[in-house]
C-alpha cells in the first residue's frame, strides 16, 4: 500500500499527496514510494508539472521520530535514500508546487522548499526547522535545498533559532511565493502549475538545471567523512537526551 497518492488534473498537473498517518513523517517506505512516483511522473509524457502536499492536518512532520533505533548499516541506507529522493525532487526537470495547507516541520518543510514554487493556505498550522533544537543534524542536500531558497539572514532564523512559526509568517520567511485564502486555494494551485506546466518543456528543464547546479554539485561533493561527522551529530548524549525529550512530547498528544 503506497503512501504517496497520485491523482491528475486537467493541464496535464500530478498532484502527489504524501499519506502516511498521522504526521506524513518520513521513513523508508515514503521515501521510496516518493521516489518512485517521481520517476513515474518523469517519463510520462503526459505529466507536465507536479504539485506535492500533505493529507490531513500535516504537510509532513519530517524525520519519523518513533521508528525503532537502526543499527549502522540501516541508518546509512536511510541516509542515501533520503538523499537520493531529494536531489529526484529538486532536480526534477519538470515544474514542481509545494502545496502547503498543513504544519511543515524540519524535514517536512525541506520538501516544501525542494519545490520551484511555493503557495501556503491561510491557517492555523507551524512552519519551522527545528532540527538543532532536537539534536539533529541536517544531511548535506537538506543544507543546499535551505541554502538555495532562502536568503542567508532567513536561513540562519530558521535553522539555527530552531522555532515553529504560525503560517502566518511564511511569506516573510521566505517558505511561500503567496500566503491564499482558503476559498480560492486548490483553484489557485492547480492553475499555477498548469501555466508553468505549459511551458516549452526544454527550455524550462535547461534553466533549471543552471540555476540548480552548484547546489548539487556541493551535494555530489560529499564525502564520507562528511557524511559520517553528520552522522555522529545525532548519536552523541546530548542529542539523544533531546529527541527523548521530544518523543515523549508528542506522545502526550
Amino acid at each position: 500500500m503506497t503512501t504517496v497518492r497520485r491523482d491528475d488534473h486537467p493541464g496535464g498537473v500530478r498532484l502527489l499527496t504524501l499519506d502516511r498517518p498521522p504526521a506524513n513523517a518520513l521513513d523508508e517506505a515514503l521515501l521510496a514510494d516518493l521516489g518512485a512516483a517521481l520517476d513515474e511522473a518523469r517519463t510520462d509524457d503526459g505529466v507536465r508539472a507536479l504539485v506535492l502536499t500533505g493529507a490531513g492536518a500535516f504537510f509532513s512532520a519530517g524525520f519519523d521520530l518513533t521508528s525503532p533505533r537502526r543499527d549502522a548499516v540501516a541508518a546509512a541506507a536511510m541516509r542515501a535514500l533520503y538523499r537520493d529522493t531529494h536531489v529526484k525532487l529538486l532536480e526534477f526537470p519538470k515544474p514542481t508546487v509545494a502545496r502547503l495547507a498543513g504544519h511543515a516541520v524540519a524535514g517536512g518543510l525541506v520538501l516544501v522548499l525542494a519545490c520551484d514554487y511555493r503557495l501556503g493556505r491561510e491557517g492555523g498550522y507551524r512552519v519551522g526547522l527545528n532540527e538543532v533544537a532536537i539534536g539533529a543534524s541536517f544531511p548535506r542536500v537538506a543544507l543546499e535545498i535551505v541554502r538555495l531558497r532562502l536568503p542567508h539572514a532567513r536561513a540562519s532564523e530558521l535553522a539555527l533559532g530552531a522555532a515553529l512559526y504560525p503560517a502566518s509568517q511564511a511569506t516573510r520567511l521566505g517558505i511561500v511565493d503567496e500566503l491564499l485564502p482558503a476559498d480560492a486555494f486548490d483553484a489557485t494551485v492547480l492553475r499555477r502549475a498548469a501555466r508553468l506546466g505549459a511551458f516549452p518543456r526544454d527550455a524550462y528543464a535547461h534553466t533549471k538545471a543552471g540555476l540548480l547546479a552548484d547546489a548539487l554539485a556541493r551535494v555530489a561533493a560529499e564525502t564520507p567523512a562528511d557524511e559520517a561527522h553528520g552522522a555522529a551529530v545525532w548519536t552523541s548524549p546530548e542529542s539523544r537526551t533531546a529527541r527523548a525529550a521530544q518523543r515523549a512530547k508528542l506522545a502526550r498528544r
